[in-house]
């Protein structure tokens, strides 16, 4: 199947994206994810309607699908051209049609003033006054709502039509009729109108500032670039270009104070970067030759000619944006029940405001036009966005703060995953060590440069951390050709030479039979004979003991699961204050141990290695460090970005504040709901207070999920 991403222009709000998402299930389509902070959809075709058909019927929905050259602009362009009096009335946001209502509005409230209006008192002078008002929310609300019911999605923009319309043709009724003040009402159309205007325009520009981690990620993407190319006398050139324009192998200069354009691999001079964009460490990295730079770190001083390595989608800081984007359209379990509710809330209200005007006016025997005020004060006041908002709004926050600080999260379940979890298993070389080992002793029963010779050979095909250090440390010129090699999983390395001689290097299971010495770390193995050892040592990273100790106040338990020998992986659990560890243990036997303690409860895995990636994928949570096999990152849901487990305890907190943020948004939101329902219905509540009420709702929750930025959470 065919996977489409789209940008959809006019998506403002939860409505309009639940508008879209029923739409396109109703067409059949699978793995649809809309996201209405960042006005993206994706999905996958089926066969059955083309995109043609597709971005027809998001069109009449009253959006506009925008090619990938297209800029958005994230607002509503539903215009109606009235042609009967020749005007278009066409406003680019919310603010702008705000300020046009807004003088008519007023004008509309004099009457209510205690000094003398009697001009306004005319009904006809009022309508003249509300007619603008009235068409342009129409153009508006009334399109847009004349679309949603045209394919069966009502959305909230119905109950505001609904609402000012019926003031407005009761009030014209009134005129008409010459039926007296008491059936005018032209200040209450205006006023739904104006005021919604308004709560839309400030919602919107909270909602906006949840975006702003990854604004500044993006703003990153595009930059200039010092182009270095040769003349015919192979003389340097140097070209100012913009990094879209770069390829693959193409040489860039980049000087102090300059952003690194795009990924590329240093090839002369040194420097100190600044990657707090990407890791959330501000301190300066030095970087050396064949040291990669990433795009949109900054250079804090030298200079330095570099060769691309990425470009486009296949950058780090692509990658980064798009899986912070496809976490954001991830919808985790907890809001499933607000959707379920917000699909059929429109029908509900429309149901409860009649029942609203029946019952106040033929039992309780109210007048019709209060009546009336009442049903529209419910129509006004309900607002099915703010179920909507409350967990997109939070998570994009969450979401946000972590990419600020080097945590990537693959989807959004995990953050709410992460509020359950009550035990975290470490990988220890490259997780809780920092898998820059060195070579401490070696023994050798052949001669000592064949011996290297033959690690050497065999431990290149491998990206374990034992094997790095070992092409860095034994690095030979003259590498032997296997006849055939293949790596084994959780044991080691096994190889067949030109001759047919067998050779394998490995873990002590591997050499079990062949001695009983069980302390070093890789024994070399020659046609079922030991032909020496050797032994490495790693460094514990700085930030491990602090990390466990933080997960031990939290009544979190820590266990160390290694692959590594009992001796070393018991000394590395003494240090750093873990009781529970398991040594020797093979990719399946790590596999069965998690499933365990996930029958048990919640379990986090913490790895780096190939060996890791079973147990990552089976994990509750699987995290997984930057540097880290690419296996190891494809199975894991938390990607740790800053070369160690530093933030380990911050992505815990964001995950469980997050969640904690999306529970009170969305009690915040039934509780407004199921309370100012009822209390519109008994009249407490004057339609332009409800329309009021209506907007800001939704700003208190984008204001509630914004504070997750600042709280602390560790």
């Amino acid at each position: 199947m065919e996977k489409v991403d789209w940008k959809v222009e006019g998506m403002t709000c939860t409505n309009c994206a639940l508008s879209i998402n029923r739409y396109l299930e109703k067409g059949g389509l699978k793995d649809i994810k809309v996201n209405f902070i960042s006005g993206e959809i994706s999905f996958e075709l089926n066969g059955i309607k083309t995109k043609e058909d597709l971005i027809k019927g998001i069109s009449d929905l009253g959006y506009k699908v925008v090619s990938n050259g297209e800029q958005a602009t994230n607002e509503c362009k539903a215009n109606l051209r009235w042609y009967a009096i020749g005007y278009r009335w066409s406003f680019s946001n919310h603010l702008q049609r705000f300020l046009f209502c807004l003088p008519f509005t007023l004008a509309l409230m004099l009457h209510m003033l205690p000094w003398p209006t009697n001009f306004l008192m005319n009904p006809w002078t009022q309508l003249a006054i509300c007619i603008p008002v009235y068409l342009v929310g129409m153009s508006y609300f009334g399109v847009s709502a004349i679309k949603s019911l045209r394919h069966g999605i009502p959305n909230m923009n119905v109950l505001i039509a609904i609402g000012a319309t019926a003031a407005f043709v009761y009030s014209l009724i009134g005129s008409i009729g010459n039926l007296g003040m008491n059936y005018i009402f032209f200040e209450t159309t205006a006023t739904i109108i104006t005021l919604v205007f308004l709560g839309e325009w400030v919602e919107h520009k909270a909602i906006g500032s949840t975006q702003k981690e990854l604004n500044k990620l993006i703003s990153r993407q595009k930059v200039m670039a010092n182009m270095i190319a040769f003349d015919e006398e192979h003389k340097e050139l140097i070209f100012s270009v913009e990094n879209i324009n770069l390829h693959v192998g193409d040489l860039i200069l980049i000087k102090t104070g300059e952003q690194v354009p795009i990924d590329c691999n240093i090839l002369w001079g040194d420097v100190h970067v600044n990657e707090s964009l990407l890791t959330g460490e501000s301190k300066p990295v030095h970087k050396i030759k064949k040291d990669l730079l990433i795009g949109g770190s900054l250079i804090t001083d030298g200079t330095v000619k570099a060769q691309v390595t990425a470009i486009g989608k296949d950058t780090v800081l692509s990658n980064i944006l798009t899986l912070v984007k496809q976490a954001q359209s991830e919808k985790p379990p907890i809001q499933q029940m607000a959707d379920k509710i917000s699909t059929v809330f429109v029908p509900a209200v429309l149901g409860i405001a009649i029942l609203t005007f029946l019952i106040n006016y033929f039992a309780f025997d109210i007048s019709g036009s209060s009546a009336l005020m009442r049903s529209i004060a419910v129509l006004v006041i309900s607002c099915p966005c703010a179920m909507g908002l409350a967990t997109p709004a939070a998570i994009a926050v969450g979401l946000g703060r972590a990419a600020k600080n080097g945590i990537l999260f693959r989807n959004a379940k995990s953050l709410e995953l992460f509020n359950n979890i009550t035990t975290v298993v470490f990988d220890k070389t490259g997780t809780l060590t920092k898998g820059q080992m060195t070579i401490s002793n070696w023994k050798n029963d052949i001669d000592e440069t064949l011996f290297k010779q033959i690690i050497f050979s065999m431990e290149k095909y491998s990206n374990h951390p034992i094997a790095k250090a070992i092409t860095i440390n034994w690095k030979i010129n003259n590498p032997i050709y296997w006849k055939k090699i293949e790596e084994i999983k959780g044991l080691g390395i096994k190889a067949e030479d030109a001759e047919g001689n067998i050779y394998q290097l490995g873990a002590y299971k591997m050499a079990a039979m062949h001695t009983a010495d069980e302390k070093h770390t890789a024994y070399l193995i020659k046609n079922d004979a030991l032909i020496g050892w050797f032994d490495m040592e790693d460094e514990i990273r700085s930030e491990a003991k602090e990390v466990i100790s933080y997960l031990h106040s939290k009544n979190i338990e820590t266990i160390l699961l290694s692959g590594d020998n009992l001796e070393r992986t018991k000394n590395i659990a003494d240090k750093l204050g873990i009781t529970i560890y398991y040594a020797t243990k093979t990719p399946e036997e790590k596999l069965h141990i998690i499933e365990q303690l996930n029958n048990e409860s919640p379990v986090a895995m913490v790895g780096d290695g190939i060996n890791d990636a079973p147990a990552l994928a089976k994990a509750t949570i699987g995290i997984s460090m930057s540097e880290a096999t690419q296996l190891a990152v494809q199975s894991a849901q938390v990607v740790l970005m800053n070369n160690g487990i530093k933030h380990l305890p911050l992505a815990l907190g964001l995950g469980k504040h997050t969640f904690i943020t999306i529970k009170r948004n969305l009690f915040w939101a039934f509780i407004y709901n199921i309370i100012a329902i009822p209390i519109a219905a008994i009249g407490l509540l004057q339609p332009g207070l409800a329309s009021l009420a209506m907007g800001f709702s939704d700003v208190v929750l984008a204001i509630n999920s914004i504070w997750l930025n600042y709280k602390k959470v560790v």
